[in-house]
């Protein structure tokens, strides 16, 4: 019989432990970067922390920015109106003085211009959270006035 070998419990939880971290760090180069996502790499520190550390999951879920920034995602499938224009004003600024200041071929300078569309309009298709939260309690208050 061949047995694959086990990773202890311990090596497991450090590996992961250090998976996360580096997640999170990409995830927040990637508030500053528009090539890189931000909520994927913040979801997969949640999940990495969640499997190998209870006290590094219940501070990223705590952080006053991360936290948050899950929750809304993970919960509401929604990102805040000044989550949406902080990213839409910091991918516009980088990949316009790219395309302006640094980028010579032109090919290069239309595929950065699609990106920055692509994005735009990626972000633009979360529901705003503010927004989904008025609908809520409209929805909450139409079933208050209907139960009465």
């Amino acid at each position: 019989m061949d047995k694959k070998p086990k990773l202890s419990k311990s090596i497991k939880n450090k590996l992961l432990i250090i998976a996360g971290f580096v997640s999170l760090a990409l995830g927040v180069i990637g508030m500053a970067l528009p090539i890189l996502p931000t909520t994927p790499f913040l979801l997969l520190s949640a999940a990495c922390f969640l499997r190998g550390s209870e006290r590094f999951y219940n501070w990223l879920m705590n952080h006053k920015v991360f936290g948050e920034y899950i929750r809304n995602y993970r919960d509401k499938k929604a990102i805040s109106l000044k989550s949406k224009i902080i990213m839409i004003s910091l991918l516009w600024i980088t990949i316009s003085y790219s395309i302006i200041f640094v980028i010579d071929l032109i090919y290069i300078r239309i595929l950065l211009a699609g990106i920055a569309i692509a994005v735009t309009i990626h972000i633009l298709h979360f529901k705003t959270l503010e927004k989904l939260e008025l609908e809520e309690k409209q929805a909450e208050q139409e079933k208050l006035e209907k139960a009465l």
